[in-house]
């Protein structure tokens, strides 16, 4: 005896195979894209890093920067939200979870920053720039120095405060709740924070 599901399954499938049967095929509609067409979208950054282009900034070369392209959306202080955008660091002492210390890596945070600011200009920031951006915010999450220089080697290397809480570091163990640091099924573990 079939079920009412195989009749449905089946019923679908008969309609998909009707609309597929009297689609126009479509001709001399787009192109190719072209070498240099692709390379322009071709911007990820992957946590390893090794796509992040040559340059460098610091914390002091990002703060202006901030103020100029990011306090609109983001807010003055970093640590609270502003009119179109969250809080990208958390208050002294606050919890991390939810700002950029949280991201599992620095590369991750230069990507977003290249990629997706400022709002309604993405795309528009040079190397230097989204380096010296990262550093700031680095920079006031507490995990550099003011005047430490990001660059793709140091950005590569950074430790952030939340590396580990996320996967472990052979996926063979992504099963074992204690390496992915969970905590009675709650990922990822504690706040780095809070323990010190």
């Amino acid at each position: 005896m079939r079920s009412s599901n195989s009749y449905v399954v089946v019923a679908a499938l008969a309609v998909c195979s009707a609309a597929a049967a009297q689609t126009t095929p479509y001709q001399n509609v787009g192109r190719p894209a072209t070498a240099e067409e692709i390379q322009a979208w071709d911007i990820s950054i992957s946590p390893a890093g090794r796509e992040l282009p040559p340059g460098k900034g610091s914390a002091k070369e990002g703060a202006p920067l901030y103020a100029a392209k990011c306090a609109m959306c983001h807010g003055q202080t970093t640590d609270e939200a502003g009119p179109l955008g969250p809080a990208l660091v958390a208050k002294k002492g606050g919890n991390q979870r939810g700002t950029i210390a949280a991201w599992p890596f620095a590369t991750t945070v230069w990507d977003f920053i290249n990629r997706a600011m400022p709002r309604f200009n993405e795309g528009t920031l040079k190397p230097d720039q989204v380096y010296a951006l990262t550093a700031f915010l680095l920079y006031r999450s507490g995990i550099i120095k003011e005047d430490e220089v990001l660059d793709a080697k140091s950005v590569i290397e950074l430790q952030m405060p939340y590396r580990n809480a996320y996967v472990p570091s052979d996926l063979a163990e992504i099963g074992n709740m204690e390496k992915r640091a969970c905590r009675l099924g709650h990922c990822p573990g504690p706040d780095p924070a809070a323990a010190k």
